[in-house]
């Protein structure tokens, strides 16, 4: 594992620059919105614009690889992503701002794609699981780092803005200077929402209020920081915190959705989410006990990526996990896209403590979906779970799942949409008709 990650060393550190600027971006963004007044709601409209992007860079940024390749594709999207930070600086309105939040979105995604493909080239069957566990913790640890870099300059100035452009450019740098070999690539097919729906109810509507609630950390956070008063400083370690205690609680949710399944663990860390949300409302702003909320709120909402893939999966052949990898990650994207205005809304109305506020509700309503689908369906014996890996909502992180061989990666490639569908169908046919009392895997 050690030598592995050492000739990766390129792809670990140039994920790391970039994901430092993007933790920067997007909290300089938030704190220097409410400085210019843009409002709540029009900020929240802005911040969607990433995750719209996503969706659009999601399904057609594997088009372009498979046409110009990884180092070209991935040199011209960094590219376009430090661009559009420096526009930014320049043109101080919503308008301008939005567009280019889709852009970075755009970018980001396909990036995130040539990315995990490379590590996936590097991987083996029995440390695909270890290797996203680091790279993972390369790119937590790069967004929570991110926010403290706001502290070096004052956010209504162009140097912050500069410094996330220039550590972007920084890091195509190592990586398109790696030796390491290119990728193969190939576009895969995906099923239907619908279709997913049928298969796991609990785990795609569970996936969307999954990425409403990561629309709301990520866009409306430093909003929400600067509404209630607190100095850039401590919007900084406002967001870290909320960054750090999602990293630190993946560990052992994960130990208990592998010990008592992951629906269990699902209502656990939505009924516990929930309620520390709504206590959240009530506590001041200071203190070691507020830090230690905000850790506590992020820790239980943002492992849930993790354990409704876990979920899915527990259903679906690694052939399947492979076509409903890419559904997820719409689902988790469009959640975002609208979590972020409807929070903004919400605070606008309500005031700022809407934003823990819309959290609990949104953890909630996954918590009663929850226990009521448990009623519905006898869930996947224990020693039939999938083991807990921790994911983020990116194209291709099913890919290093140790359940899935590459092996039947490479297979998944040459299955046509058809041929998927219709396993689809007859799974779903299998899930409505048991004929016996213990579903399959």
């Amino acid at each position: 594992m050690q030598r592995l990650i050492l000739n990766s060393w390129a792809l670990f550190l140039g994920m790391g620059l970039i994901m430092l600027g993007n933790g920067l971006q997007a909290t300089l963004l938030g704190v220097r919105a409410s400085m210019e007044g843009f409002g709540t709601t029009i900020t929240g409209i802005v911040m969607s614009g990433y995750f719209i992007g996503l969706i659009v860079g999601c399904n057609t940024v594997p088009k372009i690889v498979s046409r110009v390749g990884h180092v070209r594709t991935f040199g011209a999207l960094a590219s376009l992503a430090s661009t559009s930070i420096l526009v930014q600086a320049v043109l101080v309105n919503p308008f301008a701002w939005w567009a280019m939040r889709f852009v970075t979105g755009f970018a980001y995604a396909g990036i995130y794609i040539v990315a995990e493909s490379w590590l996936n080239e590097a991987a083996e069957n029995g440390n695909r699981g270890k290797l996203l566990s680091f790279y993972m913790l390369v790119s937590l640890g790069g967004m929570a780092g991110g926010q403290m870099l706001l502290n070096l300059f004052h956010p209504s100035g162009f140097e912050l803005f500069v410094l996330a452009s220039l550590l972007i450019s920084f890091a195509v740098i190592p990586i398109l200077l790696s030796t390491s070999r290119a990728p193969q690539f190939e576009v895969m097919e995906s099923v239907g929402i619908i279709g997913l729906y049928r298969v796991s109810p609990l785990g795609v509507f569970g996936m969307f209020i999954t990425g409403m609630s990561i629309g709301t950390f990520f866009g409306m956070g430093a909003v929400y920081a600067t509404d209630i008063g607190l100095s850039v400083k401590d919007v900084s370690f406002f967001m870290g915190t909320l960054i750090l205690g999602g990293f630190l609680f993946q560990y052992p949710l994960g130990w208990f959705s592998d010990r008592f399944g992951p629906i269990k663990a699902i209502i656990l860390s939505c009924i516990s989410g929930a309620a520390v949300s709504f206590i959240a409302m009530t506590i001041e702003a200071e203190g070691l006990a507020f830090y230690a909320i905000v850790a506590t709120v992020g820790g239980f909402a943002m492992p849930l990526y993790s354990l409704c893939c876990v979920h899915t999966n527990d259903y679906l052949t690694p052939t399947q996990m492979v076509a409903a990898s890419g559904t997820l990650v719409l689902l988790s994207a469009t959640g975002a896209a609208i979590g972020s205005p409807m929070t903004a809304i919400a605070m606008d109305i309500l005031g700022p403590q809407a934003f823990y506020g819309s959290l609990g509700v949104m953890l909630s309503s996954v918590a009663v979906f929850a226990l009521w689908r448990a009623t519905q369906r006898v869930d996947a014996v224990i020693e039939e779970h999938g083991e807990f890996v921790v994911m983020a909502a990116s194209p291709l992180s099913v890919s290093l799942n140790p359940d899935v061989k590459l092996e039947e990666i490479e297979a998944a490639a040459d299955e046509d949409t058809e041929d998927i569908q219709s396993s689809f169908a007859e799974l779903v046919n299998d899930l409505e008709n048991p004929q016996d009392e213990i579903l399959p895997n």
